[in-house]
């Protein structure tokens, strides 16, 4: 059995013999595609096996067996010749069958998606090493996780494009917090390459008691994602964590209108790192009502996370302190928060768990939607708010870190603590409650530091400050006399 982590590294070494290949991003899309394809086709044959009315959703002449299996198989100018002008343009081009909902997305996935390779000696030499994984091991899916969450980190590190990689230990105490239960309809509306829906999956599998299970598993985990790239690598996530055909849209989240929701569309769950600090493409906050109009993208999609829950419905998010401050429409954002959603708790995250992603202070915020009409905007009454009391809670720095990193990064086993006050909330050094009232009077501002952090008292000696000063003037003075 080879080692999953040496084959992937070989074939980066490889990648950077071609001279078509620049970067990283390059690099993590060729790599992307092909393992696509490959996991695809080791995935059919499993299938095959057990089915044998099975068919696959990839032509046999585009399959991965037909024509880079073979380790003698096609190279040079033809290879290029074939996955330019025949593998691509075909996918691109899939039947799409009310029976193969596949088709649609192996149509996204390569109509955002290219070949860059221009040596086919090169390009079937990482094919070659590429047909050393078998994904259909389960040992081997085991670490190909770890390989593929290394992958995707080296992606995160391009920091220009507001977003990034949520920590594992992140996105796990977010799923124990909100604990989705079997038949309940999930969803990320912004997925990235999937983080949230596996830590889910993971979640529910131990729910699935008989197929019946898996197959409802299969359909009420959904996402959306824009981006090429990430709407790839997160396709290829789902179906190593086998759900057959993922639910996941490729398409902004931003781009339909909000009154264009309806019921059918609500979800149970909702647990995301929205995009953040970045600016929402051209017109889309006019799919959203006047006074919630903004170009800051974690606004909006805080506006249409209220709209999407059901009912009882609740959600999970990480948003940035810029998001809890400020006045205008981020204040009418909040306060449609507050009203129509009971925003329960805040977990107050260090600055650097996003290290070395993003530098911004985050907050893990928790609501549910309450039932009933949405809430009267002009009464200000406290009745009028779904929500009465918003729980703090400030997590700290395991002891002698003075900054989380990609070597020392934040783990689960820290959030003990949270989990353990979660059910039995008391104020302490570390959590506080702030009423609706007191939120009111601040202009619905959230960003409320800890008020019952204990600060060491520095007593100032006076006499002795006054002489360093003096001091420090008559060194200056002895300069400036010198330099005359």
């Amino acid at each position: 059995m080879s080692n999953i982590g040496g084959v992937i590294k070989s074939i980066r070494d490889i990648f950077r013999k071609d001279p078509g290949l620049s970067g990283d991003a390059q690099r993590i899309e060729q790599l992307g595609w092909m393992i696509f394809l490959k996991l695809f086709d080791d995935k059919d044959k499993e299938k095959e096996l057990l089915d044998l009315k099975y068919k696959s959703a990839i032509p046999p002449e585009l399959q991965w067996r037909t024509w880079a299996e073979n380790d003698e198989g096609i190279t040079g100018d033809e290879l290029i010749i074939f996955v330019n002008n025949k593998l691509f343009p075909q996918l691109k081009e899939l039947p799409v069958t009310a029976d193969n909902r596949l088709g649609v997305i192996i149509r996204n996935i390569f109509d955002g998606t290219n070949n860059y390779m221009k040596s086919g000696t090169t390009f079937r030499q990482a094919i070659n090493k590429l047909n050393e994984i078998d994904f259909n091991s389960s040992k081997e899916h085991h670490i190909f996780n770890a390989i593929y969450e290394d992958i995707l980190q080296g992606l995160a590190t391009k920091k220009d494009t507001g977003e990034f990689y949520t920590p594992r230990a992140v996105t796990q105490l977010i799923i124990d917090m909100v604990n989705p239960q079997l038949g309940e309809k999930l969803k990320d509306p912004a997925n990235g390459t999937g983080g949230f829906l596996v830590c889910a999956i993971e979640h529910l599998r131990k729910q699935v008691k008989n197929v019946a299970d898996l197959k409802i598993l299969q359909e009420t985990i959904t996402g959306t994602e824009l981006k090429p790239l990430p709407f790839m690598l997160s396709v290829i996530n789902l179906i190593i964590h086998d759900i057959e055909v993922p639910q996941i849209e490729n398409g902004d989240s931003l781009s339909r209108e909000l009154t264009s929701i309806r019921q059918a569309d609500r979800v149970d769950v909702i647990v995301t790192n929205p995009p953040f600090g970045g600016v929402v493409g051209d017109g889309m906050e006019t799919n959203f009502p006047l006074n919630y109009r903004t170009k800051e993208s974690a606004d909006l999609f805080l506006i249409l996370f209220i709209q999407l829950l059901k009912e009882g419905g609740r959600a999970g998010i990480v948003l940035p302190d810029g998001s809890l401050t400020g006045e205008g429409v981020k204040a009418r954002v909040r306060e449609k928060l507050l009203r129509d959603c009971n925003l329960h708790t805040i977990v107050r995250l260090p600055q650097s768990v996003f290290a070395p992603y993003a530098t911004v202070n985050t907050n893990l915020l928790f609501f549910e939607k309450k039932s009933g009409k949405s809430f009267n905007q002009t009464n200000h009454s406290s009745d009028s708010f779904a929500t009465k009391v918003v729980w703090y809670y400030q997590h700290t720095m395991p002891e002698g870190y003075k900054a989380y990193s990609k070597t020392k990064p934040i783990r689960i086993e820290e959030f003990e603590d949270i989990k353990n006050w979660w059910k039995n909330r008391e104020e302490s050094e570390v959590s506080w409650k702030v009423s609706i009232d007191t939120i009111k009077e601040r202009g619905f501002d959230l960003d409320i530091k800890n008020p019952n952090k204990v600060v060491e008292e520095v007593i100032y000696d006076r006499k002795a400050i006054l002489a360093k000063l003096e001091h420090s003037f008559q060194a200056s003075l002895a300069l400036l006399n010198e330099l005359k």
